[in-house]
């Protein structure tokens, strides 16, 4: 897998790499953190707020690789014995499925930090969270005159004529059908759990299916904007915000209706420097620590005892600001551990059809 960065290397890696020379300087003593995420300016923010000071508190080096998320590619190292990463980020319904696979190791909170500092639903047994985010709607002000309101604007073709971009997934995609279709809030997970709100919510998407260009990456729906690919996309708030605030991008969030989420972090199972881990996950659950990231990318800390050490130029940014938590969901782990696996297979087949 490819070496992306070693902490200490930094300013020496542009030079070694051109040389082929960056296999050749790693001390041998050096104790090394492999980090698995799924890249873009999310990883990025990462590095800039914890792995770069953990690395100059410590002296422990990273090597991070990239993914885009998928459980089956934890599986499969998991499988053949062949486990070369220490810690993988996640999405928490992947946490519960890796779990129940047995795949992610069941944490020791003595090692990590008391439960009780953490938001509800962000410490689980086989993973720990380390941002919320939201799950917004993003489009360019240049290219819609007319500013959608909501991220249900997605489903209106009429209004809103023109290609539009969704995340290659069954979650939140559905959920936010049921919305479109008139379902409230509060019943959204339990009619989604019967075969006919299954179904009502593939309807609902039928609609727009012939419109959707399907995104992967955290990092393409600013992309697909930028390109005037699409005039709307769902996204991750931190990316478009990225893309404002440092590309100048004329972007803007749409956050009515949004979807609350939290970015968790896991130990695979097999991990060869369990100790390190750990030794990780404690400092990042510091609270002044778990308040750095959204200098870099604003996502909200977990730990609630974080949040007066939140920049307060960035708490406006938050997904979790005051008048952006108007009219949203928070995502149900629990259901998308209970029915992910089922419903990625509805979504993969409709996807094929």
């Amino acid at each position: 897998m490819k070496l992306i960065y070693r902490t200490t290397l930094v300013a020496l890696l542009p030079v070694l790499a051109s040389a082929g020379m960056t296999s050749q300087i790693r001390p041998a003593s050096a104790e090394e953190l492999t980090v698995m995420a799924t890249g873009g300016e999310w990883q990025a923010a990462l590095r800039k707020a914890w792995f770069e000071p953990f690395a100059k508190k410590t002296g422990i080096t990273f090597n991070e690789q990239e993914y885009t998320g998928e459980l089956g590619k934890i599986k499969a190292m998991v499988e053949t014995g062949n486990v070369p990463i220490d810690l993988v980020t996640v999405e928490t319904s992947t946490v519960l499925q890796g779990c129940d696979a047995g795949v992610l190791i069941r944490l020791d909170y003595a090692k990590v930090a008391d439960r009780a500092r953490f938001l509800p639903g962000t410490a689980l047994d086989c993973g720990v969270g380390i941002d919320v985010y939201g799950d917004v709607l993003a489009y360019d002000t240049t290219v819609l005159k007319e500013a959608p309101t909501s991220v249900l604007d997605i489903f209106d073709t009429k209004k809103f004529p023109g290609k539009r971009a969704m995340r290659k997934a069954p979650a939140q995609n559905l959920e936010w059908a049921l919305m479109a279709d008139g379902v409230p809030i509060a019943e959204i997970y339990k009619v989604l759990a019967t075969p006919a709100g299954v179904d009502r919510a593939f309807k609902k998407l039928d609609t727009i299916k012939k419109d959707i260009v399907w995104w992967e990456a955290g990092a393409q729906p600013p992309q697909l904007l930028a390109s005037k690919e699409v005039v709307m996309t769902t996204a991750w708030n931190g990316r478009i915000q990225n893309a404002i605030d440092k590309d100048k991008r004329p972007f803007a969030i749409v956050w009515d209706n949004q979807i609350v989420e939290y970015d968790m972090i896991a130990i695979p199972k097999g991990a060869k420097n369990l100790d390190l881990a750990y030794k990780y996950l404690a400092y990042a659950a510091g609270p002044e620590v778990s308040a750095q990231l959204g200098a870099y990318i604003p996502y909200g800390p977990v730990m609630a005892d974080a949040t007066p050490f939140v920049p307060k130029e960035v708490l406006s940014k938050l997904p979790t600001a005051p008048d952006h938590m108007k009219t949203y969901l928070v995502g149900d782990v629990e259901f998308w551990g209970d029915h992910g696996e089922d419903l990625v297979k509805r979504f993969n087949a409709w996807l094929a059809q």
